[in-house]
């Protein structure tokens, strides 16, 4: 495979850095302002292995870093591929065109759920958009967006799929909210109405963990984190780190761990929980055989982004997990590659499904770790780059982050 297929680590990129600087460079002029894109890159890539980073926040640092940023907009200059097509889809996208339909009140059981993730959507695609061409048309209307949906109230029925609405929007619009804030255009006063409206009405869906099936779980912990960073919450950073350490060992099955650990929703009852596979073998996920891949690809994708914010700054929970992601992430994606699931569940179809979950974890096991994941490479060129949704929940535009 190509080098250039893949992000390499963050930390190879300082020439790139220093090349193309001024991309975010006006984020440092205020007061307060993290560190230069150089410190950043360096910071990012000297993890800790426990939860609290301290006092200094890395910006941007949810899904996407500044040094991401930087190489992304490089290989799109550069015309090269696949970052140039990708950038191209995006535009093309009804997304890049999104204007703002804030509410006030979520219905997560009504239309509220459809206009709230397009604009989160919206938001985000527009904030990479700028990022990668400078447009200022695209920063205004992400930020347009933004500030609308700081008059959120709150989430109005009052049910769980309140509460995995707000981690499904939640962690994008935190992340869109991480890139643009480094814009000189967005007042601090705006910034700091979007943060108290992320504590009044996204902390009281996410910050009790769920008893649904783990997706919906990890996909909150994604938003807690995301939220954490754009608020500079070390007590809602650590609190998101605690729930995925236990989440995690009880979504993605390893042997070597013994039996998988109790959760909250399980009844009791392990294999029914799991969807009753006919094999329980290293990489089996939770929802696994629930509908043979389709939402175990959200509950992947989750985990990888709550890793990946953590490790823009400087927390690494990756390596501690190394073998359950890369055996999930082989396994899956020699299911979906060979159309068979290998008599793992009782039916033996893979999901049609392709959900865009899967390049973030590819990026730090094969490209930072240096781990061979041959069945994911091929998963990504043969399938997911040619068919998979990129604006799907909180599954967005991978290969430009």
């Amino acid at each position: 495979m190509r080098a250039h297929a893949f992000r390499p680590t963050p930390f190879v990129l300082a020439d790139t850095i220093l090349a193309v600087v001024a991309l975010m460079s006006s984020g440092c002029t205020r007061p307060g302002a993290p560190p230069t894109l150089a410190a950043q890159a360096a910071r990012t890539n000297e993890p800790k292995t426990t939860a609290t980073i301290g006092s200094r926040w890395a910006h941007p640092g949810a899904t996407v870093s500044a040094a991401e940023l930087v190489f992304v907009r490089a290989k799109i200059e550069a015309n090269e591929q696949p970052w140039r097509d990708e950038f191209e889809h995006a535009k093309r996208g009804q997304h890049a065109r999104r204007t703002p339909h804030a509410l006030t009140q979520i219905n997560s059981s009504s239309d509220d759920a459809n206009v709230s993730r397009d604009d989160a959507i919206g938001a985000y695609t527009q904030a990479l958009i700028w990022a990668y061409s400078g447009d200022e048309t695209y920063a205004r209307n992400s930020i347009a967006i933004l500030n609308a949906w700081s008059d959120l109230r709150g989430f109005s029925a009052g049910s769980d799929q309140d509460r995995l609405q707000a981690g499904w929007i939640g962690a994008v619009l935190a992340s869109a909210a991480e890139i643009m804030r480094t814009h000189p255009g967005w007042a601090p006063a705006d910034i700091s109405r979007l943060q108290a409206m992320f504590k009044r009405a996204f902390y009281p869906q996410l910050n009790k963990a769920s008893s649904w099936n783990g997706n919906v779980d990890l996909t909150r912990i994604e938003a807690m984190l995301a939220i954490a960073v754009f608020n500079e919450d070390e007590a809602e950073f650590d609190a998101g780190i605690a729930r995925w350490k236990v989440r995690v060992p009880a979504y993605f099955y390893l042997a070597a761990q013994g039996p998988v650990p109790r959760i909250d929703g399980d009844g009791g009852n392990t294999q029914s929980f799991w969807s009753n596979p006919a094999q329980w073998v290293d990489g089996l996920q939770q929802e696994t055989c629930r509908d043979n891949g389709h939402h175990a690809q959200f509950g992947l994708g989750s985990a990888l982004h709550a890793a990946e914010i953590a490790w823009h700054q400087g927390v690494d929970i990756y390596t501690a997990e190394t073998a359950r992601f890369t055996t999930a992430m082989e396994l899956l994606a020699t299911q979906f590659v060979s159309g068979d699931m290998g008599g793992v569940c009782a039916n033996n179809a893979p999901s049609a499904d392709r959900n865009d979950s899967w390049e973030i974890g590819y990026n730090h096991y094969h490209n930072r770790a240096g781990i061979a994941m041959p069945n994911t490479a091929g998963l990504i060129l043969s399938q997911i780059r040619l068919n998979a949704s990129r604006t799907d929940w909180n599954l967005v535009y991978e290969t430009l982050t």
